[in-house]
């Protein structure tokens, strides 16, 4: 392992403003002591930032002079989650918890610009730190780009703290690196009746069941098993009594997808197979389909260039990621301007992989993780920026 000497000094202050923020969570667009604290770091190292970008978040130019205009992006908000880990730090927000690594994000991308912003004569260009609000579920980084956060910008960067990996594992690959999130319901509407006379009613349940079952064939095979694919049916509720043929159920889901193609081919099929059962089973079905976050699909010259820079840090470590069918906003960044996200393995020290996923309540990392980060960055930053 190979972390940067500048990160080493500030080591306990990286280390310190995590557990300040993991301590202190706020959910999605309510951000609003974390960006105050973050201006305030900011401040301190003589940066001017701009705030309230995207409704909460915040952003800060370092300019070296003329070169290139490179971002780096961390996410803030936290999750409604009721943490139990029982660690000194935990948050003392009822029911908000730092359960995906965003606390360490912060923490790392702070950590970059400390060292930075004392190298004033080192580099060319302009250094863009990007503090996101509403990752999880809002979409953020839409109203950053509206903002004005990619204004100007040649490339862009983020880091993902990832339990699913351990400490020392940098994971990082050109192409797609994480999936689309559309979000779906469907409502059946049929004849409901007594359950010991169900001629002339439309048993909904029956309905959904072969729609359950046919919406799965999209991906055995209609979808190529070389291309991962997703379509999940993750909640059901319907029927009124034993003896009471339902009239109405509403199912909800997800479908997930590596590429726009297979987006679009799922939600084509979804709406073919709904149309059949339909007409085979003499109901009515609502379909309402809406798309979430697109593929994070990396660019292959960003993503070698940090594959290089992370080489230097923990050397044949890093390499293909665990990938993930989640999804992440980052993704619209990467639709405008050319850039790689990656991977950082920070699973818990002595903890076996799997025991501290994203988003459980018990959720913890291994804090040296939060070195990796900042001098992957800094490595990063002298191949593209030094004089």
């Amino acid at each position: 392992m190979n972390i940067r000497s500048e990160v080493k000094a500030i080591k306990d202050q990286i280390i310190s403003w995590r557990r300040y923020f993991h301590e202190n969570p706020e959910l999605s667009f309510k951000e609003f002591d974390t960006a105050k604290k973050i201006n305030l770091e900011l401040k301190s190292m003589g940066l001017e930032p701009k705030i309230k970008v995207g409704k909460t978040g915040v952003i800060a130019d370092l300019k070296f002079g003329e070169g290139p205009v490179i971002g780096f992006r961390a996410d803030m908000d936290a999750l409604p989650i009721q943490e139990t880990s029982g660690l000194p730090f935990a948050s003392k927000n009822d029911g908000v918890m730092h359960a995906c690594g965003h606390d360490g994000h912060i923490a790392m991308l702070l950590g970059t610009a400390q060292v930075l912003s004392q190298n004033n004569n080192k580099y060319h260009g302009t250094i863009r730190f990007i503090f996101q609000p509403a990752e999880e579920g809002g979409g953020g980084a839409r109203y950053m780009i509206e903002d004005g956060c990619l204004d100007n910008l040649d490339e862009i960067y983020g880091i993902h703290l990832w339990n699913y990996q351990p400490y020392g594992d940098v994971g990082v690959k050109s192409g797609p690196i994480m999936a689309s999130a559309d979000m779906f319901d469907i409502k059946i509407k049929g004849i409901g009746g007594h359950g010991a006379a169900p001629q002339g009613t439309v048993d909904t349940i029956i309905v959904a069941s072969h729609l359950v079952q046919a919406l799965q064939t999209i991906v055995s095979r209609n979808t190529n098993p070389l291309e991962s694919t997703v379509v999940t049916i993750g909640k059901i509720n319907g029927g009124h009594n034993f003896n009471i043929i339902a009239d109405e159920v509403n199912l909800s889901g997800t479908t997930r997808a590596y590429s726009e193609y297979n987006r679009d081919l799922i939600k084509s099929r979804m709406e073919e197979i709904i149309l059949g059962i339909a007409k085979t089973y003499n109901a009515e079905i609502i379909f309402d389909y809406r798309d979430g976050y697109p593929p994070t699909i990396n660019h292959e010259k960003q993503s070698t260039l940090v594959l290089e820079a992370a080489q230097k840090v923990v050397g044949d470590k890093a390499g293909l990621p665990y990938l993930s069918m989640g999804g992440e906003d980052f993704s619209y960044y990467l639709q405008k301007v050319p850039g790689c996200f990656f991977f950082v393995g920070s699973a818990p020290n002595g903890n076996k992989l799997f025991e501290t996923p994203h988003h459980c309540s018990h959720f913890n990392m291994d804090e040296r993780s939060l070195l990796v980060g900042p001098s992957i960055y800094l490595n990063l930053i002298d191949k593209i920026m030094s004089n």
